[in-house]
């Protein structure tokens, strides 16, 4: 479906943007693709791998709605992955964290119906579900106004999801590179936030192929989250460093023991399918479909139980240190 059309990536240059343009020019033809992102330097380093006729480099920030507008003249498929991310950051610079997570979100929904945009799938987060923190209360605050973009949408046919998954293995966010300075700076110690802390663990290239998937899924509304494995992070650093001793530091500001992705407050409005769950929206949509358990491809869910929810903790499935080991190695490739 990518074949020669033009598909803007928001945060184009971050560690998903990358994996993103990779897997397109690897499987499609598109027209255009459009890297949209305010640091000239990083735009300059992705040009020297990602530089065929297809590929344009937008400078430009969330926060300027004009920019964005004229940035979306004729694209097809957005994808939004621009935010600021940082847990303690945010926590420091609320509103910097507002003005990007928050009103950069409403700037490319306006952006978007102004071009006739297609389709639309903004990228969340697990901390966005029963939010601690104000990076994930910013992120529900931006996965709220692209379910309710539908409705603004009016007679354009222009249709918004959102896509929410766990840590991402080897990106800039994750624990691992942290990990591997101690152990290449030859420290005496692994650190570790709380012995008993679990998390989701997605790898980049899941993460790709579920944005790319969802495109053909989606109706619009809807939230999607991947069915992936947990980890618990004594585990992974005993498989990262099996000889070192790990250091207990401390939870940080912020910082969730387990993480949630479908909250058990919104599971009447949850369906599970075979590889993901459907978190349909809670309002209703005057010009769009309210029924979620199939979606575009025809793919049938179920209602989950009263009550259920997704978190990382009862997780079924839970990587060993083989398995871990063996992903985090395929996760870097």
């Amino acid at each position: 479906m990518f074949d020669n059309k033009t598909i803007l990536i928001t945060g184009g240059t971050g560690s998903f943007g990358k994996k993103y343009v990779k897997t397109l020019l690897e499987r499609y033809n598109p027209k255009k693709i459009i890297i949209f992102s305010r640091d000239e330097l990083k735009q300059f380093e992705m040009q020297q791998d990602y530089n065929g006729d297809c590929m344009r480099y937008f400078i430009g920030d969330v926060r300027d709605k004009d920019r964005l507008k004229r940035a979306m003249r004729g694209v097809d498929f957005v994808i939004h992955a621009a935010a600021l991310k940082q847990v303690p950051a945010a926590e420091y610079n609320p509103m910097e964290c507002i003005k990007t997570n928050i009103n950069g979100a409403e700037n490319v929904i306006e952006a978007a119906l102004d071009n006739n945009v297609e389709k639309v799938i903004a990228l969340s987060t697990d901390k966005a579900a029963n939010p601690i923190n104000l990076y994930g209360a910013t992120k529900l605050a931006s996965d709220k106004l692209f379910v309710a973009a539908n409705n603004i949408a009016g007679g354009h046919k222009t249709t918004f999801s959102v896509v929410r998954y766990g840590n991402v293995v080897c990106s800039r966010g994750s624990v691992v590179p942290v990990f591997q300075k101690f152990i290449d700076e030859g420290k005496d110690h692994i650190p570790i936030t709380h012995e008993e802390m679990t998390r989701f663990w997605i790898s980049l290239q899941q993460g790709v192929d579920f944005v790319l998937k969802n495109f053909e899924r989606m109706l619009g509304g809807e939230i999607f989250v991947p069915k992936i494995p947990s980890i618990r992070i004594t585990d992974l650093a005993t498989a990262m460093a099996p000889n070192l001793p790990q250091k207990i530091i401390g939870i940080r500001p912020g910082e969730k023991l387990h993480e949630v992705m479908c909250p058990s407050d919104l599971s009447f409005d949850t369906f599970e399918f075979d590889d993901h769950f459907v978190i349909a929206p809670g309002i209703k949509f005057s010009s769009r479909t309210n029924a979620f358990d199939t979606n575009a491809l025809d793919e049938k869910g179920t209602k989950v139980a009263p009550g259920y929810e997704y978190n990382s903790l009862d997780n079924p499935e839970y990587l060993t240190l083989e398995e871990i080991k063996e992903f985090n190695s395929k996760a870097i490739q």
